[in-house]
C-alpha cells in the first residue's frame, strides 16, 4: 500500500470520528482503535501535555488502568524525548535506547518494538502518538508517514476540545519579566540594538481534511505560480550587483521554487486526504524530520531553503500573506526567527533591520551569505526565542561574543552604548593604520596578509591594507552551488578576484571539499562512510582522485590570471608526490593554453599548506620544489592532538599557545632556514594577538589573517621588539611551563602590550 493509499484510509476513518458526536475523550478512544486497526498495530497510545507533565490519554493494548494515571516529564523516557526533542523515533527495540524508561503500570513489558512522533501545535510538540509490537521490527516508512498525518489530525481535535492548557500549547508566558541572556553561533559578527520583531507570525490552519481534493490541487498549482513569479522578481532586484556568491545561493534558492520532486511529495499529500495548507505543512514536517536526521551542514542548510519555501507557500494557499517584511519595520529592529532563507531576509527594509537572530542556522548557511553582504549582524543557534522573548522587548546584540540581552536594565544599556562607541572609536584608529606598514620596533618588517573567501571578502583588502591575500578559499563557490561550477563561473570569480586585488599578489587555495565539507554533486562510497570525515578523502586527496574536477579548476585559474602572476597552493599535502601530482596537472593546463595561443600568467608560483604533520618529515625534500609554504594551524592542531576542534569536550586539548604546537611550528620554522622559501601562517590562530605574539617570536614573518584581525595585528607588530621577544619564547620552549599562556601573557602585560 502507497503513503497516500494508508493515509487516506486512515483519514477517512478519522473523518467520521471527528465528525461524529462524540466527546473529546471518547473521539481519543476511537482514535486509537482507528491507527491501531489501520497499521495492524497491537498498541497505539496517545499522550497529551497538561501542567508540564505527558499524561497518557488513550490507549489500545496497554492497560486502560493506567489512562490519566501515567504521567511523565519532558525528555523523560522515549515519550517524553519525543515531546522535548520534536522529532520521531522508531526503534526495532525499545529498550536498548538510552532513554528508554519502564512504566510497570502501563503492562508494556511484552512490547519490543516502538514508533512514535509528535503531536504539533503552533511550532510546538503537545504529545505524542505511539505504536507498539511485540516483534522486534522497525515501522515502515508508509507507517511512519500516516503517524505523521494522523497527529496533525489530532492537534485540530486538540486545539478545539482544549485538551491541552494554553500556556502549554503556546509555550510562551505572557507574563516574561526581567533581563534574560540568550548565548548562540556566531553567524555574523557586529554589534546591533533594536526592539524585537518575530518574522513570521504562525499561519492556524483552519482545515487539515479535505472536501474536494481535485480543489486543493488547483489551489497549490496557483500558488506554486504565484511563489515562483515573486522568487524570479526577488532574485532580479537584488542590490549587491554581478556575479557575487550570493547571486548563486539566490539562483540555487530559485532551483527549488522549481523543484518538482518537491510539489510532487504535496501532491502526494494531497491524494491522501489533506488540504493544501494540511499538505504543504504535512511535507514540512518531513522536512524539519529529515534536518535533524542529516549530520551534513551543507545539505542542512538547503534543507532549510525549502522550509523557508514551505513557509512562503502555504502563507499564499492560506491567503495569510503577513509576515513582519510585508507590514514593514517601524523602527530599529533585531528580528528574530526559527530560521530565514535568503530571499526572506531580502524583503526587509535594511535602514531598519539592524540584526538577527536565528533558533537554528549554520556558518554556511544561504542566509548567512546574504546578512554578510548586507552588513548585519546574525546570531544562530539562539534556543528558546518564543519562550524568552516577546514582540517589542528591547534587545543588546553581540554577535561578536555570541551573545544577545534581552529587556537590558538602564545601566547595562549605557553600558553597550560605550562599548558601541567605543568600537567605533577603535575602528578609527585601526582604520588610521589603513597605510602604515606593520615594522617592529628593531625595523623587521612583517607581512600581513588577509584570508577571503568570497568576491565581498576583496573589498577589505583597500580598507585594511593587508598586503595582499595570503589565502583564498576557492571551496565556497563549490559548496553554495546545487552543481559542479561551471569553468565559466569559475574563472569569472577568479578574475574579479584578482582585479579587486590589483597589484597586490593573491594566493588560491585549490577546492577543499569532501569529508566534512560534503557536496551532493560529489559523493563517493569512501567519502560517505569516513568515520572521521574531517581525517578523510577530501581535498588534494578527493581533487587528484577527481582529475576532471581539479583540470577545470587548473584552466579557470590559469585563464584568470592571464597576463598576471598566479599564486596556487595545494591543501593537506601528506607527500611530495602529492604535490607533483598536482603541479603536473596545472603544467598540462599551462601547456594546453600556449598552444591554443590563449594568454597565460606571466608566472605560476607554487605553494603547499603544511596541515597534515608527517608533511613536516619530509620536508627537506619538497622545500626545492615550492615558491611558498603556510601552515594551516587550525587542521595542524587537531591533526596533532588527535583532538577534533568541533568536539566541546575536547576543546581544552585545542590550545594553540601548547609547547608541542609550538615546538611543532619552530621546527617547520628552522627547517626553511637557507631555503629561500616563504613561510607563513593562515589560520585563526595568526589573528589572535597573544598566539601572534608566540608566532612571531619563533620567526614566523608572514600571517595571513581575517580582515578584522588586520589592523589590530599591525598595531601589536609595531610595539614589539622581535629580539626581545624571540629570546624569551626560545627559553620557554626549551624548558616550558606548564602554561605558556601565562608566560606569554605577563610578558606582554609588563610591556603595556594590550593581547586580548
Amino acid at each position: 500500500m502507497t503513503a497516500a493509499a494508508a493515509a487516506r484510509e486512515i483519514l477517512t476513518s478519522l473523518h467520521e470520528v471527528m465528525a461524529s458526536r462524540m466527546h473529546a475523550q471518547g473521539k481519543l478512544d476511537s482514535v486509537v482503535d482507528v491507527i491501531g486497526t489501520s497499521l495492524d498495530s497491537e498498541a497505539c497510545s496517545i499522550y497529551l501535555l497538561r501542567d508540564s507533565m505527558l499524561e497518557l490519554f488513550a490507549t489500545r493494548g496497554l492497560n486502560q488502568s493506567a489512562v490519566h494515571v501515567t504521567r511523565m516529564a519532558l525528555g523523560e523516557g522515549l515519550t517524553g524525548t519525543i515531546a522535548a526533542n520534536n522529532e520521531m523515533l522508531n526503534l526495532a527495540e525499545a529498550k536498548a535506547h538510552p532513554d528508554f524508561l519502564y512504566r510497570p503500570e502501563t503492562g508494556e513489558d511484552k512490547f519490543h518494538s516502538f514508533a512514535g512522533v509528535p503531536i504539533v501545535y503552533r511550532e510546538r510538540a503537545v504529545g505524542v502518538l505511539c505504536v507498539q509490537h511485540v516483534d522486534p521490527r522497525r515501522y515502515e516508512e508508509v507507517e511512519i508517514e500516516a503517524l505523521q498525518t494522523t497527529a496533525m489530525v489530532l492537534s485540530e481535535l486538540i486545539a478545539n476540545a482544549e485538551l491541552v492548557d494554553e500556556e502549554d500549547a503556546s509555550g510562551l508566558s505572557e507574563g516574561l519579566t526581567g533581563t534574560q541572556s540568550l548565548s548562540g553561533l556566531t553567524l555574523v559578527k557586529g554589534l546591533a540594538a533594536g526592539r524585537a520583531v518575530y518574522h513570521q507570525p504562525r499561519v492556524q490552519i483552519e482545515q487539515i481534511m479535505a472536501d474536494d481534493i481535485e480543489l486543493e490541487r488547483q489551489r497549490v498549482y496557483r500558488a506554486f505560480d504565484k511563489m515562483r513569479e515573486q522568487i524570479d522578481n526577488m532574485t532580479s532586484q537584488a542590490e549587491f550587483g554581478v556575479g557575487g556568491e550570493h547571486e548563486e545561493v539566490l539562483e540555487t534558492y530559485k532551483m527549488f521554487a522549481y523543484d518538482e520532486g518537491w510539489s510532487r511529495r504535496i501532491n502526494e499529500a494531497i491524494d491522501s486526504g489533506l488540504t493544501a495548507e494540511a499538505a504543504i505543512e504535512r511535507v514540512q514536517q518531513h522536512t524539519r524530520l529529515r534536518m535533524r536526521q542529516i549530520d551534513d551542514p551543507l545539505l542542512a542548510d538547503r534543507m532549510h531553503d525549502l522550509e523557508d519555501l514551505a513557509n512562503r507557500l502555504v502563507r499564499i494557499v492560506s491567503g495569510q500573506l503577513g509576515t513582519a517584511a510585508s507590514q514593514g519595520l517601524r523602527r530599529d529592529t533585531i528580528l528574530l526567527a526559527r530560521n530565514l532563507g535568503p530571499a526572506e531576509l531580502l524583503e526587509y527594509d535594511k535602514r531598519k533591520l539592524k540584526g538577527v537572530i536565528l533558533a537554528e542556522g549554520s556558518l554556511t548557511a544561504h542566509v548567512v551569505i546574504v546578512a554578510r553582504a548586507m552588513g548585519v549582524p546574525v546570531l544562530g543557534r539562539a534556543r528558546g526565542l518564543r519562550g524568552l522573548i516577546r514582540d517589542g522587548d528591547e534587545i543588546l546584540l553581540d554577535a561578536d561574543q555570541a551573545l544577545a540581552t534581552v529587556r537590558p536594565s538602564n545601566s547595562m544599556a549605557e553600558a553597550f552604548e560605550d562599548r558601541f562607541a567605543k568600537s567605533r572609536l577603535r575602528r578609527a584608529a585601526y582604520a588610521a593604520l589603513r597605510d602604515v606598514e606593520p615594522v617592529t620596533k628593531c625595523g623587521t618588517r612583517i607581512e600581513v596578509m588577509m584570508n577571503a573567501g568570497l568576491r565581498d571578502d576583496m573589498s577589505s583588502l583597500p580598507l585594511t591594507g593587508a598586503d595582499g591575500v595570503g589565502l583564498f578559499r576557492t571551496e565556497f563557490q563549490f559548496l553554495v552551488s546545487a552543481t559542479l561550477p561551471k569553468r565559466e563561473q569559475q574563472t569569472r570569480l577568479y578574475r574579479d578576484v584578482l582585479d579587486a586585488a590589483g597589484d597586490k599578489p593573491v594566493v588560491f587555495r585549490t577546492v577543499d571539499i569532501g569529508g566534512d565539507k560534503a557536496v551532493p554533486y560529489l559523493s563517493s562510497e569512501e567519502a560517505v562512510h569516513d568515520e572521521n570525515p574531517a581525517m578523510g578523502w577530501r581535498a588534494l586527496r578527493l581533487a587528484l582522485e577527481r582529475e576532471g574536477l581539479m583540470k577545470i579548476q587548473a584552466r579557470s585559474l590559469i585563464e584568470a590570471a592571464g597576463g598576471r602572476t598566479l599564486n596556487v597552493m595545494f591543501p593537506m599535502v601528506s607527500e611530495p608526490w602529492e604535490f607533483d601530482e598536482a603541479k603536473k596537472v596545472f603544467e598540462e593546463q599551462l601547456g594546453f593554453m600556449k598552444r591554443a595561443k590563449k594568454k597565460v600568467p606571466v608566472e605560476i608560483r607554487y605553494g603547499a599548506m603544511l596541515e597534515v604533520p608527517a608533511l613536516a618529515e619530509v620536508l627537506d625534500l619538497l622545500l626545492p620544489k615550492l615558491s611558498f609554504l603556510s601552515v594551516g594551524t587550525n587542521d595542524l592542531t587537531q591533526f596533532l592532538f588527535a583532538a577534533d576542534r568541533a568536539n566541546p569536550k575536547l576543546a581544552e586539548r585545542y590550545d594553540w599557545l601548547s609547547a608541542p604546537i609550538l615546538r611543532f611550528l619552530q621546527r617547520v620554522e628552522r627547517g626553511t632556514h637557507g631555503s629561500g622559501i616563504s613561510l607563513g601562517v593562515c589560520g585563526e590562530m595568526g589573528g589572535r594577538r597573544l598566539e601572534a605574539l608566540a608566532l612571531l617570536g619563533i620567526g614566523i614573518r608572514r600571517l595571513s589573517i581575517t580582515p578584522a584581525a588586520i589592523a589590530p595585528i599591525k598595531d601589536l607588530v609595531r610595539q614589539i621588539n622581535l629580539d626581545e621577544l624571540s629570546a624569551a619564547v626560545e627559553g620557554w620552549l626549551a624548558d616550558p611551563a606548564a602554561n605558556l599562556r601565562h608566560e606569554l601573557t605577563e610578558w606582554a602585560k609588563q610591556r603595556d602590550i594590550e593581547v586580548d
